[in-house]
């Protein structure tokens, strides 16, 4: 690890916010597996090098900075403080985004970011089920929430942006990259909201 990643406390944080991604140029280039790897793994840790990167991904330092910098290039990585001269550490640019398929050119794209928010979220209920079998007393609350539910297009918007209101704050409260403003309980928790409207049924159900 170098010596920039060593001091991660004291990074600036990305800005908190929820970018709308809606260019087909930049929903295409984090349509990418790889690319989807690296920007999850830079989240996380809040800052990390290509070198960091390519080793934790088992991929070649050359190939982890190409994608980084097409990252970058489309406002989803950018550069972070760095501790040391030689390193050259990222960030994410904002805290989370959204993606607008409404342009028919961001369709193929949107499509794939979206299918794939919901393969990971299941992956990563499956992994902590099996952590909590194992670990039950350790067990942090969690799980799955459904709901059907009947709404115009307005109340769709509107339980949209009531959840991004309550996500921002506790965003705000512990920014990514900022580790020491995290409890020493605090673990990372991926919440993923889908909203999806349904065929209606012969009846009209």
């Amino acid at each position: 690890m170098t010596a920039g990643s060593d001091n991660r406390g004291m990074a600036t944080p990305a800005r908190v916010g929820t970018r709308t991604v809606d260019d087909p140029l930049a929903l295409r280039a984090l349509a990418h597996p790889l690319r989807r790897s690296l920007y999850s793994l830079v989240a996380r840790e809040g800052t990390l090098t290509s070198a960091e990167a390519a080793k934790s991904l088992d991929i070649s330092h050359a190939l982890a900075s190409h994608h980084l910098r097409q990252l970058a290039k489309y406002g989803f990585v950018e550069p972070a403080e760095a501790t040391d001269a030689r390193a050259r550490p990222w960030r994410v640019a904002t805290t989370s985004f959204s993606v607008d398929s409404s342009d028919p050119d961001s369709r193929a794209p949107a499509d794939y970011l979206e299918r794939h928010a919901v393969e990971q979220a299941a992956a990563d209920l499956a992994a902590w089920q099996e952590r909590r079998a194992q670990e039950p007393r350790q067990a942090l609350p969690g799980g799955v929430s459904e709901s059907l539910l009947y709404l115009t297009p307005d109340e769709l918007a509107e339980a949209l942006a009531a959840w991004r209101a309550v996500v921002a704050p506790l965003a705000e409260r512990r920014p990514i990259g900022h580790h020491d403003t995290r409890p020493a309980d605090a673990v990372p928790v991926s919440f993923t909201l889908v909203a999806v409207p349904l065929e209606p049924t012969e009846h009209g159900g």
